[in-house]
């Protein structure tokens, strides 16, 4: 489905003191669940250095810019044929978008901090909501992902891994796929 079809996250309102964990999940969950990458209003190089550390051990691509242009990024993104998508509770549920949104064009999701500017609504070819009720844009933004990818984000391979999750009922078991030749492959 993906084939040369770019996904990127705009951060919105991102307030360094208040909202750098949940900044910092937003941008996990993105790369996690398939995004390509994450535009952040404020800059913040802490937050991009800290995934930067992330994709360096657990692998990418995923492209983290913190300190954009919100509209020069939209008007760019829209002149180039790409797609926004506004993540809210006030838009159409999250069902019935998926059917109307292309998968055939870049799209970048919209999710925000604070109150989210009018001109977010306006600009935005689908404003959409995963369910009514107030609830955290890192959750939204893992079951819209999940939704679009149909699942098969979870089965991702990511380039330049150094360490991988062995998947087991009980305990944990990551390897270091740098050292794998070698014999202690265990990591606690």
């Amino acid at each position: 489905m993906k084939g040369n079809v770019r996904v990127i996250v705009l951060r919105l309102g991102h307030r360094p003191d208040r909202d750098k964990r949940i900044t910092t999940h937003v941008a996990l969950v993105a790369r996690a669940f398939g995004a390509d990458g994450i535009l952040i209003s404020t800059k913040d190089e802490n937050i991009e250095n800290s995934v930067k550390k992330v994709v360096e051990r657990w692998g990418g691509p995923f492209d983290i810019k913190s300190g954009i242009s919100v509209k020069k990024i939209i008007k760019d993104w829209k002149n180039k044929g790409g797609v926004i998508v506004h993540l809210t509770m006030y838009g159409i549920p999250l069902d019935e978008a998926l059917k109307r949104i292309p998968r055939d064009r870049n799209l970048m999701i919209i999710v925000g901090a604070e109150k989210v500017p009018r001109y977010i609504y306006d600009v935005a070819d689908y404003n959409v909501s995963v369910g009514d009720q107030p609830h955290s844009e890192v959750a939204a933004l893992a079951v819209f992902l999940d939704r679009y990818f149909e699942g098969k984000e979870l089965y991702k391979k990511f380039k330049g891994a150094k360490v991988k999750v062995i998947p087991q009922e009980r305990g944990k078991k990551v390897i270091r796929l740098d050292k794998a030749e070698c014999g202690n492959n265990d990591v606690q």
